[in-house]
């Protein structure tokens, strides 16, 4: 399994989200092809240290925005309109970089403004 899927322990980010982040980033990349078998729940859990429903609630996250699919008893793979999906946002983020330069804003005031926005 290749090593994409990581936690830091240190971290003030939940380790629920660093695993959903590190999916989602690995299945964009490439890193997790599109069909590639993630490990179970318990066994990821047991990989990184952290209790099982901590990679259940990643999991969950995952397969509600379309990263993964979960095929009953066969497990949890990376789905084909992840990749759709993905490649949408990072487009739009590309936009939205460019008419923060434009803007000159700052970085940070910049991620505050989308962490505003996806709060609602």
């Amino acid at each position: 399994m290749p090593d994409a899927i990581r936690i830091d322990p240190s971290s003030k980010v939940p380790p629920y989200e660093q695993i959903r982040a590190s999916v989602a980033n690995a299945a964009a990349r490439g890193e997790l092809p599109v069909g590639y078998k993630l490990p179970t729940v318990r066994a990821l859990a047991g990989r990184l240290k952290v209790a099982v429903n901590t990679v259940a609630r990643a999991y969950r996250e995952l397969e509600q925005a379309g990263v993964v699919e979960t095929r009953g008893r066969s497990g949890t793979f990376i789905a084909a309109n992840g990749d759709e999906q993905r490649a949408e946002a990072v487009a739009a983020a590309r936009a939205y970089a460019s008419v923060i330069s434009k803007l000159g804003l700052e970085r940070d005031e910049a991620l505050d403004i989308v962490r505003a926005a996806l709060r609602g």
